[in-house]
């Protein structure tokens, strides 16, 4: 997304130390390399591993880089602790005190890796796969790809510490996590199943989508449709045979099953009814079509209960973590849009700042700047989609209900210099989301309003 205009009020690297001579950026990259130094001590050979699936390459090196042994092992994840051994033995020979272990985050053989080294009191990092693949290039300026030299270039970037400290969760943000994923995908089967039950319907039965204004919202639509598909086998004449009171009453017990608390709406029961008469459609394809939209309309409804239950359990796993007062306190922001976010960053405690937790969706502004010349800012987009998906959805629903979103808005798209576009506002605002989270969570405080809309905010939000 581009931020065209942007003009950061107060880049890291602007902002001076008061008598340091550091910007707050030099601290900040300063204390991240002692941090990263710790862990991959000089003391320590780099054992670095390309982790496919069976066949695994790792060299261990030193800290030019200079491969000092390699192996090749057929083995799987979970059976690489005599290697790690090895690994050791080959290091004291060495002359080093101990290894730090280094891959990329696969999968999740990482994780196991990472279990097998915590077991045997070993340091592990990670390194991007976007920097393994742009390190091929620089190694010899060819993009050659094998797993012999994706182990040693791991090690190279390992031993110049561009690499991280991968997050080791308690069960409780585990599972949090595992369940924002299922959810994504839960969410994205059940919009497939909807679009496609819309499809088949539209070619082969389009008279009853015009039985309600929202059919895909209507609980008695979605009842009145099911039993007409499960009654009429392809052929909706058929569903029509036992007369309006007949199908409304077998509408009424299938009601409870789409969780509705009330009776049908007799406007769409007496819509739906006079559609199964209508023979509009493609003639050839309605006998098929149909048959299949029962089974999608069968699958959107089990994939509409999972994501129920998975919604239900990670409320549960906020109210675990004492958090569901302070992440219902932001107004126009439902527990759940909070729990969401939680999915996807983790314990926002390891994040130094709320600005560190933005950069990690991707919603800082990457400026663009040399000398005189300015060129367009845009945001990074270097972190997590989905955290940055799931703060952009929260923002589109909250915007309207919370007064210093609203106000923010209105700033950043009507003001005179640097105004933005309304999808540039929602970005500048998911970021500011994001930050507020990690205040109220880390600092266990409630939203403040007064805080929130300080005039003090800078203009990115």
């Amino acid at each position: 997304m581009s931020l065209t205009g942007f003009e950061s009020q107060y880049t890291e690297e602007d902002v001076m130390v008061q008598g340091s001579g550091l910007s707050r950026g030099d601290k900040q990259r300063n204390v991240k390399l002692t941090r990263l130094r710790e862990l991959v001590s000089s003391e320590n050979a780099v054992f670095a591993i390309d982790l496919p699936d069976y066949k695994q390459v790792a060299v261990l090196a030193d800290h030019d880089s200079r491969v000092l042994v390699r192996r090749r092992v057929k083995a799987r994840a979970w059976q690489l602790g005599p290697l790690l051994d090895w690994a050791r033995q080959q290091a004291h020979q060495h002359g080093f005190v101990d290894v730090t272990i280094a891959c990329e985050p696969t999968g999740h053989r990482w994780r196991v890796l990472d279990q097998l080294a915590v077991q045997r009191d070993m340091r592990l990092v990670c390194v991007q796969p976007l920097l393994v693949g742009r390190a091929r290039e620089s190694e010899d300026y060819t993009r050659d790809k094998t797993d012999d030299k994706d182990a040693v270039l791991i090690a190279r970037l390992v031993s110049e510490l561009h690499c991280y400290s991968p997050e080791h969760p308690d069960e409780t943000w585990a599972e949090l996590r595992q369940l924002g994923a299922y959810r994504d995908e839960l969410i994205t089967t059940a919009t497939s199943a909807r679009q496609r039950l819309h499809d088949l319907l539209e070619c082969a039965w389009p008279a009853v989508l015009s039985a309600a204004a929202e059919p895909f919202d209507s609980i008695s639509w979605r009842a009145a449709v099911a039993v007409a598909l499960d009654r009429a086998d392809g052929r909706p004449e058929q569903a029509a045979r036992g007369g309006y009171q007949r199908f409304v009453a077998a509408v009424r017990r299938e009601l409870p099953r789409w969780g509705a608390k009330q009776g049908p709406c007799q406007r769409i029961m007496a819509a739906v009814y006079a559609a199964l008469s209508d023979p509009t459609g493609v003639t050839t394809q309605r006998l098929g079509a149909l048959r299949r939209a029962a089974w999608v309309l069968a699958d959107w409804h089990a994939t509409k209960t999972r994501l129920a239950q998975v919604q239900t359990r990670m409320l549960e796993i906020l109210d675990e973590l004492g958090l569901t007062t302070l992440a219902g306190s932001i107004p126009g922001v439902s527990p759940l849009g909070v729990t969401t976010i939680l999915a996807e960053t983790g314990d926002p405690t390891r994040f130094a700042s709320p600005r560190a937790l933005a950069k990690h969706a991707g919603l800082c502004p990457r400026e663009d700047i040399s000398g005189t010349i300015t060129g367009r800012s845009r945001i990074s987009g270097r972190g997590r989609p989905r955290l940055r998906l799931a703060a952009w959805r929260a923002v589109w629903g909250a915007l309207s209900h919370n007064p210093v979103m609203a106000a923010r808005y209105q700033h950043l798209t009507t003001r005179e210099h640097n105004r933005l576009s309304p999808g540039q506002a929602r970005a500048a605002i998911a970021a500011a989301l994001l930050r507020w989270i990690h205040v109220i969570v880390c600092q266990r405080i409630p939203w403040d309003a007064a805080i929130a809309g300080a005039v003090g905010l800078p203009a990115a939000a």
